[in-house]
């Protein structure tokens, strides 16, 4: 039991010290008369999670991650080109360890004028822990979507591994006396 409360707090702190930072991209076209201000659950036109490219910045829209993409983006692109606030909530859905519905780290934005995409990155400490989560996405404080997803342990580690086993020790070869 105790054990188990260890590994929870540990775990626990791991994503405590996951860091969260958010950017926003500003559109150069401006509002024009005929756009439409749209209301609820269509102030965003899309919402994704993306792994990173490789320069840095968010790539091709993916639902699953392994525990070493590091880090995470959550892109939100709104409809609307107006001063909102943007919030992303990263919860722990089905984590060994965690308990369940555990939010591990929330980051909000206010965008400017003009603004209308929002890019959250989320980066560990050391590395992600496998298991199921979901970001929640708000604006203006109303959820507005959700997205789930896995992070899977990373091919050929031993993450998620349900039992430790120690290598046996190599044995030595005999001790050869010197011939007489």
């Amino acid at each position: 039991m105790g054990d188990n409360i260890l590994r929870e707090l540990f775990l626990i702190l791991i994503f405590l010290f996951l860091t969260m930072a958010a950017s926003a991209q500003t559109v150069t076209k401006p509002l024009e008369v005929n756009d439409v201000v749209k209301s609820g659950d269509e102030i965003i036109e899309d919402a994704f999670l993306a792994k990173d490219d490789g320069n840095g910045k968010a790539g091709d829209a993916v639902t699953s991650f392994f525990t070493t993409d590091i880090p995470i983006y959550c892109v939100v692109q709104l409809s609307q080109r107006t001063v909102a606030t943007v919030k992303m909530n990263f919860v722990a859905v089905s984590v060994p360890g965690v308990k369940p519905d555990t939010k591990v780290v929330t980051a909000s934005y206010t965008t400017k004028p003009n603004q209308s995409r929002v890019n959250f990155t989320g980066t560990p400490y050391d590395k992600w822990n496998s298991g199921k989560y979901r970001v929640d996405i708000f604006v203006d404080g109303k959820l507005v979507k959700d997205l789930a997803f896995d992070i899977r342990p990373a091919s050929g580690s031993l993450d998620g591994a349900s039992s430790f086993q120690p290598r046996a020790k190599p044995k030595r070869p005999a001790k050869q006396k010197p011939n007489e």
